[in-house]
């Protein structure tokens, strides 16, 4: 947002239709309350245009990039044909996101019998660090109270942040796999390979309750390792990890071991 609550040149914004004119259409910034902008009938679409009402009515919902804005007149020109399908969906999404957080602020109010002006001051402190209201819970849903570390937060709306972002928001989570391969020729390998297993398991433990991790027996010499983790990044770090713990622990004990990566991945 730009400065006195107005839209920055470039900027896409979610707009209702109020009036459609021969000339172009009048429409209601969402976003920016009390602002109104202007899409002349040439920023409509690309080509001709005879009849704007062919592509815009009164009350439909679209997004707009903004061409100019005059602060000293209240002036503020749109364009919907500079808008691809993409970045229109993204709007869309980023809008909707940031309509349901501002909900789950009001249930943060609501239970820590915050007022308005101090729900406020929290919903501008939250855009500021995080660069949006939705992603400070997505954040709290996903890292709790450490993701709010750096900032002055009163204790008990932090802990309704996090309880209601735990509440409302469904982390996408995906799995991978890898293999290692484990060979003891000791009097007791056997016994070394299950302690090397048990060392793979162990990681999950150590790297959060986030995480799920599987060892299973494919085949002598060979386990797979699956791992289940909010995001790739996450998960091929486990995989490896869990991986060479076992691989550590065997070579200790005098066996021998590697890894190989599954070049398959899904989402779960």
């Amino acid at each position: 947002m730009g400065n006195d609550n107005y839209p920055e040149i470039g900027e896409f914004v979610v707009s209702t239709v109020k009036h459609v004119t021969d000339f172009g259409a009048y429409v209601e910034l969402e976003e920016f309350e009390g602002k109104e902008g202007f899409i002349h009938i040439s920023e409509i679409k690309a080509g001709w245009v005879k009849y704007v009402r062919d592509y815009v009515r009164e009350g439909q919902k679209i997004v707009c990039k903004v061409l100019n804005v005059d602060t000293t007149r209240g002036h503020i020109d749109l364009s919907l044909k500079d808008v691809n399908e993409h970045q229109r969906r993204a709007k869309i999404q980023e809008w909707k996101n940031e309509q349901k957080a501002a909900k789950w602020l009001q249930f943060v109010a609501e239970e820590t019998k915050t007022d308005e002006q101090t729900q406020r001051e929290l919903h501008e402190k939250l855009v500021s660090e995080f660069g949006s209201a939705y992603t400070a819970f997505e954040e709290a849903a996903i890292e709790g109270e450490k993701a709010f570390k750096d900032l002055k937060i009163n204790k008990r709306d932090l802990q309704s942040i996090v309880k209601i972002a735990g509440e409302n928001i469904k982390l996408p989570f995906v799995d991978i796999a890898g293999y290692v391969d484990l060979t003891n020729n000791e009097m007791d390998g056997i016994e070394h390979i299950k302690e090397a297993l048990r060392a793979a398991d162990s990681i999950s433990e150590v790297d959060g309750k986030d995480i799920r991790l599987e060892v299973t027996y494919t085949g002598a010499p060979r386990y797979r390792i699956k791992v289940i983790a909010p995001d790739y990044k996450k998960a091929e770090s486990i995989l490896r990890k869990s991986a060479q713990a076992a691989i550590d622990t065997i070579s200790g004990l005098g066996g021998t071991g590697t890894f190989k990566r599954h070049i398959e991945s899904t989402k779960a």
